[in-house]
């Protein structure tokens, strides 16, 4: 070969013979064959990968660790937390159907599901399910989902699954869960009984704020056609991002204990500050801990500007989870997109205030919570 030509084919040759301990990073957009045959065989299921978009054993990998965790017999990996719910929903409706979701999600599940899956002709309900009654009045014959989250974003209510499922077995629903909050450390909704599970695989299993990835877990006919979704809506997760997801999931369960504790522990510290209006955090959720997410509502005396600039190490972000603890500002991100009449409903105003607790010490994070709060009180 000449200089051009060994500088293109320079690949390790016989990688097969490395034994790694960890699962290398196939950083590739698309695979290679020996002969048309070879080729031939992808599509006679010999061989199961042709290209990235198609499948990949990084995002393969995390989707199929996920489903173990969850105790689901089959899994997929999609480039964010949005487009696994995206996907999820896809695999069970379609123009004409009819979804009822639980009022209290996530501003961009919300949203989604208000307006742009409304442009597909896929209408959504959004009800009290903590109203029974007021969800099955809901439902129609063009009604197909029923959709929640394990806890709802940012008011940490959890839902009653068992009644969930019972619903959807009754009108003959099928039923989906955002499990993002809760993770599979603390609750596994699938073997309660709801047939798909999505996450947000950038919060808690990643675990370290640097990735962007979504998993899909449930029954294996809908999560064959989410995967289908995936490859025909080009939502796949890139290979080294799955790669960093499935490291950092190593840690999920070490990370959730502390973490849950910590939460609880601030909690408790903040139900009893005459400074603070409400403090949202269940102690229904799991054996093991009730979740990492402390959510507040200061006195209306408080000046929420210097609140925010006395955080000082706790950094304000539009998101959550990672090892630091971190605040966010829901009425001005996770829930801006909610009408406003939706936000007054929920109770999501200017003084409410989303806590992420990391695995720091509590002491520290419960003397840096306390300054701020009392600083917003000096005016």
């Amino acid at each position: 070969m000449n200089f051009t030509t060994k500088v293109v084919h320079s690949q390790l040759k016989g990688t097969e013979e490395i034994k790694s301990k960890t699962t290398p990073i196939y950083q590739t957009s698309a695979f290679s064959f020996s002969s048309l045959e070879e080729l031939e065989g992808f599509y006679e299921g010999k061989s199961p990968y042709l290209y990235t978009r198609t499948g990949n054993p990084n995002p393969d990998e995390l989707g199929g660790l996920v489903a173990a965790l969850e105790g689901a017999p089959a899994g997929v990996a999609a480039s964010s937390g949005l487009s696994a719910i995206l996907v999820g929903i896809l695999s069970v409706v379609q123009a004409g159907d009819h979804i009822i979701a639980a009022e209290d999600l996530y501003g961009g599940t919300f949203h989604m599901l208000k307006e742009e899956l409304a442009g597909f002709g896929i209408s959504t309900s959004f009800v009290d399910f903590t109203d029974r009654d007021a969800v099955k009045s809901a439902i129609t014959d063009s009604t197909k989902l029923l959709y929640s989250e394990t806890v709802t974003n940012p008011f940490m209510r959890v839902e009653d699954i068992p009644a969930m499922v019972a619903m959807a077995k009754e009108y003959g629903l099928t039923t989906m869960i955002d499990n993002t909050f809760a993770t599979p450390f603390l609750r596994k909704p699938f073997t309660e009984g709801i047939d798909i599970v999505a996450h947000s695989a950038t919060k808690y299993i990643g675990g370290h704020s640097d990735v962007t990835a979504g998993v899909v877990t449930g029954r294996q006919d809908l999560v064959d056609k989410a995967r289908a979704k995936i490859v025909n809506l080009g939502a796949n997760l890139s290979p080294f991002e799955a790669w960093l997801t499935c490291r950092g999931a190593k840690t999920l369960a070490l990370r959730m204990e502390r973490q849950a504790l910590n939460a609880e522990l601030l909690a408790v510290e903040l139900r009893r500050h005459e400074w603070v209006k409400h403090v949202y955090y269940p102690n229904d959720l799991s054996e093991k801990g009730h979740g990492a997410i402390v959510t507040i509502e200061l006195e209306p005396s408080a000046d929420m500007s210097t609140f925010f600039k006395s955080l000082g190490w706790i950094k304000i972000i539009p998101s959550l989870a990672g090892v630091e603890t971190t605040v966010s500002y829901p009425l001005g991100t996770s829930h801006r997109s909610l009408p406003e009449e939706a936000q007054k409903k929920l109770g999501i105003n200017t003084h409410v205030v989303r806590i992420s607790l990391g695995i720091e010490d509590p002491e520290d994070i419960k003397s840096q919570m306390l300054s701020a709060i009392s600083k917003c009180h000096e005016i």
